[in-house]
């Protein structure tokens, strides 16, 4: 009963639309806007110039720009005392530690007397050169008087001999004297020598700072024994000074230069990135891992620790170009291309790319102008003279109003839209 009622009232509606036309034609939905069945929706960016900044990453550790071994130099003898620890700022001519210095004292002692011996053997020579000189002096003249007396007859050959003979003897002994007094003045420059060497092994007891800076290892101990060919008792970073030793790839190293900026990261250091510059390039690279070796100078150097971490970009490049988003070039076997949109056609462009901004824009050497609209998205499936509408460009802050389509199935963008439901 019930369903031949709905039926009889389906009946009666439509027998009073149709005697009523225009009342159907009011109430009838509107049929859809046609839309252009070869047009494909998608998305576009604006080609753009800004500045383009070429970066290299690399990574590596801290390490000391200069680190200065301190020695013992003396051997054998006991550290007595110790004034600096690890970590501590120390200036040059600083005293580090004291080695036991009794015996070199001793022996500065004995050199001393040893010198003075022989400064009074020099002393006592000359003494006999002056004596020896007079004797010969005097001996000199009796042979020249006797032998104006044995010319004039007037004394024997016997005395003449005898003059002869002692002024032979005097010269004799000055000669002797001479080297006397030769070898004592030897004797004085070894023991002064000696004592020389006494004085600056004591001296050396005191291992004093070579540089100003920081120490970064201490082997000293009290009590221990040095030797001069034994491990360092201290090592100082000079001036505390602290770099990057960063490896580069083989192929990389090329395009750095001595003075490229670069920008580190420091693991636990306080600040986000620290500048600094290339201070050295490595002339050679290892031959297994094909690696360089560069060094980097950073700001605030004094405040960073050795061993520690960093990995930075090294700049290489910095120069104005034309950039759009990566994802509108189109890479293919014979080249690079962008898809440009203009009045809604899309004409296919061979472009030159080159680098990749860390913003994710890709660099446009030629083939493109700033200002040009380009696809974005799924570029590689459109050809010359193709019809699209732009639904959205990357650069706005808002995506355009896309074109209604039936709710159950909405057009994907970068394919051709549907025609309105008939």
């Amino acid at each position: 009963m019930q369903q031949q009622f709905l039926r009889l009232t389906t009946l009666a509606i439509l027998a009073l639309m149709a005697a009523h036309p225009v009342l159907a034609a009011d109430t009838a939905p509107a049929p859809a806007a046609a839309a252009d069945p070869a047009a494909s929706y998608v998305t576009v960016s604006e080609a753009t110039r800004s500045e383009i900044v070429s970066n290299i990453p690399v990574s590596g550790t801290l390490v000391p720009r200069e680190e200065v071994l301190v020695n013992a130099q003396i051997s054998g003898y006991a550290i007595e005392e110790i004034n600096v620890d690890i970590g501590e700022t120390v200036a040059e001519g600083d005293v580090l530690a004291v080695i036991n210095d009794s015996t070199l004292a001793a022996q500065l002692a004995q050199a001393n007397s040893e010198l003075a011996r022989a400064n009074a053997a020099v002393s006592q020579a000359r003494n006999q050169i002056a004596s020896t000189s007079s004797a010969l002096s005097e001996a000199q003249a009796q042979l020249e008087r006797t032998e104006q007396l044995k010319d004039s007859g007037n004394t024997t050959q016997a005395l003449l001999d005898q003059s002869k003979s002692a002024a032979a003897a005097a010269r004799a002994a000055a000669s002797s004297a001479e080297d006397g007094l030769s070898i004592a003045q030897a004797q004085v420059a070894q023991a002064q020598s000696q004592r020389d060497l006494a004085d600056l092994n004591l001296s050396r007891t005191r291992i004093k700072a070579p540089v100003s800076g920081v120490i970064s290892a201490r082997n000293a101990k009290i009590g221990a024994i040095v030797a001069a060919s034994g491990e360092p008792l201290f090592r100082i970073v000079r001036d505390g000074e602290i770099e990057l030793e960063a490896e580069v790839i083989e192929t990389a190293l090329g395009l750095i230069d001595v003075g490229d900026p670069v920008h580190a990261a420091v693991a636990g250091h306080q600040a986000d990135k620290l500048d600094g510059k290339v201070r050295l390039i490595s002339p050679t690279v290892d031959q297994t891992t094909r690696l360089g070796v560069i060094r980097v100078s950073l700001d605030t150097g004094s405040m960073l620790r050795a061993g520690t971490f960093a990995s930075a970009t090294v700049e290489v490049d910095r120069h104005d170009g034309i950039t759009v988003p990566s994802s509108a070039v189109v890479t293919a076997s014979d080249g690079q291309t962008v898809q440009v949109v203009k009045d809604g056609t899309v004409e296919r462009r061979d472009v030159r790319a080159g680098i990749l901004t860390e913003d994710g824009r890709r660099e446009i050497v030629s083939g493109l102008e700033a200002g040009e609209t380009v696809i974005t998205r799924a570029g590689a499936f459109f050809r010359n003279g193709d019809k699209v509408q732009i639904v959205a460009s990357s650069s706005d802050t808002a995506p355009a109003s896309v074109p209604s389509a039936p709710k159950e199935e909405a057009a994907p963008l970068g394919t051709p839209a549907e025609g309105a439901a008939q």
